[in-house]
């Protein structure tokens, strides 16, 4: 547990320092580096924990995989939209 543990939180770094440098624009100002850095690891860590719950030990790829996704979908969170005008529920 404590490889898949170790290598989620990598995992987790490395999607998130990705995101920071290929996407610099979309993480606006109210969503600052350090909630982009930390929301990474901890996203793995949580996905791989709950990974391990449901499958057991001895599943160190499916656990990495399911970590993985975790992150990326907690990160695609905190993009901000585009330069799109906004529309308002009531127009």
């Amino acid at each position: 547990m404590l490889w898949e543990a170790l290598g989620s939180v990598l995992i987790g770094l490395a999607v998130s320092l990705a995101a920071l440098r290929w996407l610099p624009a979309r993480f606006g100002e109210f969503r600052p580096r350090s909630l982009a850095l930390a929301t990474g690891p901890t996203a793995a860590l949580f996905g791989a924990l709950l990974a391990h719950s449901v499958l057991g030990p001895g599943h160190l790829p499916a656990t990495l995989a399911v970590s993985l996704g975790v992150a990326v979908a907690l990160l695609s969170l905190l993009l901000r939209q585009g330069d799109r005008a906004r529309r308002s529920a009531t127009a």
